[in-house]
């Protein structure tokens, strides 16, 4: 795994335009967080859903957690896995096996049906299963691109480390202090998984054009020396877009998530797995669906 160390420099900070919760929501059987959206926030744009699911132990006689052929169009899942295995299917053909760090991202497009959930073998001894599952909007021109299928390890991601050694960055996707993430995205967007010891600070850069968010995953942190981010008090910040970054002190070992992407400035529509621009839009969704063009995908 390659580490690049960050250098000292100044920097005019974000200020902190959102500070939220992560309440938990039923999802069927699964009960997880959901920062977004929320009852105040309809989306960051591009970024239209966030959920947090576990910490959860899984076994044999409960998992609650196997997702069985499902579509989407018009969007881009994102599975960010923290702790676990799972197994991932879809009707290109693609067929693996996600460890913890691991990042599958999936671009639906026109349609893609897939499913996932542990493995057999991670059930049989059992084990703990959470995740960050990531919903990236599309721009209407690429809505009906051909559907693709990224798997990126947790060992093949490039990494920054902080200058007093505490923080380092995991750079998925994007460019983070001249260093570049493995995933090959459809629109300007970056995704780093921070994780940063006690007692450790970094300076996060990112574009002026894209709206930031920064989730915590686990730990406490304070950002901009003001703001501080904890478990079932402050989970989910967003900024303005008047910086070039922001600070993170760790208070304690901590893990975060940030995101960051220029605004489509688009209609959205929503429904399901669909996301949309209009409602006509998602009625041919559910039609194409219906009728057999977003491909197949036999149950396991």
């Amino acid at each position: 795994m390659e580490t690049i160390i960050m250098k000292e420099n100044k920097m005019k900070t974000n200020s902190i335009k959102r500070v939220g919760r992560s309440d938990f929501v039923n999802m069927g059987p699964i009960r997880l967080r959901q920062p977004l959206p929320t009852q105040d926030i309809d989306m960051i744009d591009p970024f239209i859903l966030l959920h947090h699911y576990g910490p959860y132990k899984v076994n044999e006689k409960s998992n609650p957690f196997d997702l069985g052929p499902h579509p989407h169009r018009g969007f881009e899942p994102i599975t960010f896995l923290v702790q676990g295995e799972q197994l991932h299917r879809d009707s290109l053909g693609n067929e693996s096996i996600v460890k913890a760090g691991d990042v599958q991202w999936t671009t639906a497009g026109r349609g893609i049906i897939h499913a996932e959930g542990p493995t057999k073998e991670f059930l049989k001894k059992g084990g703990t299963i959470e995740g960050i599952q990531l919903w990236l909007n599309l721009p209407a021109e690429k809505k009906m691109m051909q559907a693709n299928y990224q798997h990126a390890k947790y060992e093949d991601f490039r990494i920054v480390t902080s200058e007093d050694g505490k923080v380092k960055t995991r750079v998925i996707a994007g460019e983070f202090n001249q260093t570049y993430g493995r995933i090959a995205t459809q629109t300007a967007v970056n995704a780093f998984m921070i994780d940063a010891k006690a007692q450790g600070t970094e300076k996060i850069t990112f574009s002026n054009e894209q709206q930031g968010m920064l989730y915590l995953l686990k730990g406490k942190v304070k950002v901009n020396g003001v703001t501080t981010l904890e478990l079932d008090k402050n989970q989910i910040l967003q900024f303005h877009q008047d910086g070039v970054g922001f600070l993170v002190e760790a208070e304690e070992n901590s893990l975060l998530l940030f995101l960051s992407g220029e605004p489509l400035n688009e209609p959205v529509a929503t429904y399901g797995p669909y996301v949309m621009n209009n409602q006509t839009e998602i009625m041919e969704a559910m039609r194409d669906y219906q009728m057999g063009k977003m491909g197949f995908l036999p149950a396991n």
